[in-house]
């Protein structure tokens, strides 16, 4: 309850975003992740989905650690650091992904035990299966107003594409 006036707060524009954290195309990308921040501030949510690729055998574990580093409250924070480093996950693998927690200032062992226990992993399956539901074949795919850019394929114009349809939800 509020003694202050109702009024009403602006509604944003959701973005999801079908990321996968071994690959380098959604590494890429963070530099348009990063411009639309900075352009639309409160007014886009970004929403991080997982679409973990079979090729990419870490992707699976990062994509629980990033949940683990979500409900620690450093969940992009986390995903960028992982994203800046995707060499070092190929090679690294769990104990990699531990370690960037711990480099954070989160609950390394925590992330251990999340990694182990799995609690995370019905929120990455039911995010994939939501994907190939809706078509999304690779990363990153974005979603925003009913729209599905495919950024696997080719990142080119898409953020200019996103930012049009934000300006036009927006108005």
């Amino acid at each position: 309850m509020s003694d202050s006036p109702s009024v009403p707060a602006a509604v944003p524009v959701v973005l999801d975003v079908w990321c996968e954290l071994q690959c380098p195309d959604c590494r890429q990308a963070l530099d348009d992740l990063h411009a639309l921040r900075a352009r639309y501030g409160d007014r886009l949510e970004l929403r991080l989905r997982h679409f973990p690729l079979e090729k990419h055998k870490h992707s699976f574990a990062a994509a629980q650690a990033a949940e683990e580093a979500a409900e620690q409250g450093q969940g992009w924070p986390y995903v960028e650091a992982v994203l800046g480093r995707v060499a070092e996950l190929d090679r690294g693998g769990e104990a990699f992904l531990v370690e960037v927690a711990g480099e954070l200032g989160l609950d390394a062992e925590e992330f251990d035990t999340a990694l182990i226990d799995g609690r995370h992993i019905l929120i990455v399956d039911a995010d994939q299966a939501e994907g190939k539901a809706i078509g999304v074949t690779g990363t990153p795919t974005y979603v925003i107003g009913g729209e599905l850019l495919d950024g696997g394929k080719s990142q080119e114009g898409l953020r200019e594409r996103i930012e049009e349809i934000t300006d036009r939800l927006l108005a």
